[in-house]
């Protein structure tokens, strides 16, 4: 593979790297004193020509989005979603925990950029050591100015809150985001209003995740052209792409957009291949909600476009979790539909209902107790449910719907083996 220049995770790896001052020495804060000297609205044009584009799952434009914004606005706020509940997701909690100054100086540029006057780092309760490392990094920049009345002298007011929530799946979804930090149960809200019109406290807002955040000052400090120098069109930029499961090299690693998923696998600079030579079964490659490839797709793109070609939601968080063929399918089938059941806020009946039938059917074939007309069940489920046949209020539910669909309908056969030897082997079950 080229080689290609760390970006997001440059600091990574140096001594020190959380403190103010190694975050400075490294060219810290160079690219919020250039922003500072800019326009508002030239930094969101710079950030919309960068086409940067959401890295938390969605893949929206952030620019666009900024620009939603009512231009007679008084209050604003950014709401920073550090929430990262996507299973197996770990990209925002590296650059927190490794580069926590570099968070800030992109939620700075950002809250500039809109003209918010507070912000709101919106961290899963789980996160114990990264919000220790945040808040003395928050502590750091306000007491060098960074953070505050006047910063850096330019006139512009800033305060910075982090607020930690309980560690719902759902709160991921950026109203339902909104609602827990307004101290309500973290329900996804009916859109229209979207939140850039009544969002946080029923005034405009800006929802981003962590990484979407940290491009934003290697946009301002190098230019839009830089940016769109990197990956394919459409996808431009640096990446964090996660690799979990039976690899020899788990782990958080930076690329472009060019990379495909066996190259995160058995790449040398990335998974570097199966453990104890195992074979891949099959891998989820942009967190769980996107769908399942099988071991011949996995020449895949890692980027914005090309999974739709394999029946896939999206990119997703580019979290890939690997399976290995010594695990049943009906394990893998099992799990996934519990999580979604468990995670669903039960708000929208189809959602609140679906993944919960199809956690029971998911179970009865694992157990031993399945049909084959459990494989055709599951697939209308998921075919009747979700934002995209317009039946949810969030996207919850065609996360849930795209792992079960691709399994089933990919791994049908293999399916359809296990449920026919079970039934020969317990007749009795396979009728209960």
């Amino acid at each position: 593979m080229a080689e290609y220049e760390p970006v997001l995770l440059r600091n990574v790896g140096v001594e020190g790297s959380t403190a103010l001052k190694v975050y400075e020495s490294r060219g810290g804060y160079q690219a919020l004193a250039k922003a500072l000297k800019m326009m508002p609205a030239e930094v969101v044009e710079e950030v919309k020509r960068a086409d940067l584009r959401g890295r938390g799952g969605a893949g929206f434009p952030a620019g666009v989005k900024w620009g939603f914004l009512p231009p007679d606005r008084k209050v604003t706020y950014l709401c920073v979603n550090a929430d990262e509940s996507e299973p197996p997701t770990f990209s925002n909690r590296v650059l927190m925990e490794n580069d926590p100054h570099q968070v800030i100086e992109g939620i700075v540029i950002s809250a500039f950029a809109t003209q918010a006057q507070t912000a709101f780092i919106y961290m899963r309760v789980e996160f114990h050591e990264q919000f220790h490392i945040m808040q003395k990094a928050l502590d750091e920049a306000y007491a060098s100015g960074y953070l505050g009345k006047n910063i850096q002298g330019s006139g512009y007011d800033l305060e910075c809150y982090i607020h930690r929530g309980a560690g719902a799946y759902v709160c991921g979804e950026e109203t339902g985001l909104i609602e827990s930090i307004e101290g309500k149960r973290g329900w996804p809200r009916i859109k229209p209003p979207f939140p850039a019109v009544e969002g946080l406290f029923h005034k405009p807002t800006v929802v981003n995740n962590v990484e979407t955040l940290c491009n934003v000052p290697h946009i301002i400090e190098r230019g839009a052209d830089w940016f769109n120098g990197i990956g394919p069109e459409g996808s431009r930029g640096p990446k964090l792409f996660c690799v979990s499961g039976p690899v020899n090299r788990p782990g958080c690693y930076e690329w472009a957009m060019t990379i495909t998923c066996r190259e995160l696998i058995e790449g040398d600079g990335f998974g570097q291949g199966m453990t104890n030579g195992k074979q891949v079964k099959t891998v989820s490659p942009g967190g769980i909600s996107v769908g399942f490839l099988t071991a011949d797709e996995l020449e895949m793109k890692m980027d914005f476009t090309d999974p739709a070609n394999y029946g896939l939601l999206g990119l997703g968080t580019a979290a890939a979790v690997v399976v290995d063929t010594g695990t049943p399918i009906t394990q893998v089938l099992a799990n996934v539909a519990r999580f979604y059941a468990h995670e669903s806020c039960g708000q929208c009946t189809q959602c609140r209902e679906g993944t919960s039938w199809m956690s029971k059917v998911a179970n009865r074939i694992a157990r031993g107790a399945g049909r084959i007309k459990d494989l055709d069940l599951l697939v209308e489920l998921t075919s009747n449910m979700g934002m995209m046949p317009g039946l949810s209020i969030c996207g919850l539910s065609d996360g849930a719907a795209y792992p079960i669909r691709t399994i089933v309908t990919k791994f049908r056969k293999e399916l359809e083996e296990e449920i026919g030897r079970r039934t020969a082997d317990q007749p009795a079950k396979a009728t209960a």
